[in-house]
């Protein structure tokens, strides 16, 4: 079944399932801990945190038993070991965050850190 249609981020929010809204909102807070100079904008019905002209550095996605925190295939392929080893399942570009787990800050926070630093690197070229 379609997610229903947002309207904007706020509404994203406000429409999550109360299961979902724990870990949403706390991979909100962490977005902008890490990133606070990422914007926050609604692609593809779901939150995208965006540096630069239109670079998404993640995505969080909320599905019935999880959520996820997506990023670049070519990005997430160098980081997959440390998600494997962490106990964590993932797909292409994701790590699969299971709503009856608690969140892996530290390991989301390593993965959001270095795709900032790459996207910075990136920049700079």
């Amino acid at each position: 079944m379609p997610l229903p249609k947002r309207t904007d981020i706020d509404d994203y929010f406000a429409q999550l399932p109360e299961l979902q809204k724990p870990h949403l909102e706390e991979l909100r807070a962490l977005s902008h801990r890490v990133d606070p100079l990422a914007r926050e904008l609604l692609k593809w019905n779901t939150p995208a945190y965006v540096r630069g002209s239109n670079t998404n550095q993640w995505i969080l996605q909320n599905f019935t038993h999880h959520c996820s925190l997506r990023f670049s295939t070519d990005f997430f392929g160098a980081h997959k070991d440390v998600v494997s080893e962490a106990g964590y399942d993932y797909g292409e570009g994701f790590i699969k965050l299971p709503y009856n787990r608690p969140l892996p800050i530290d390991l989301l926070t390593t993965l959001m850190l270095a795709r900032v630093a790459e996207f910075e690197i990136s920049d700079t070229e």
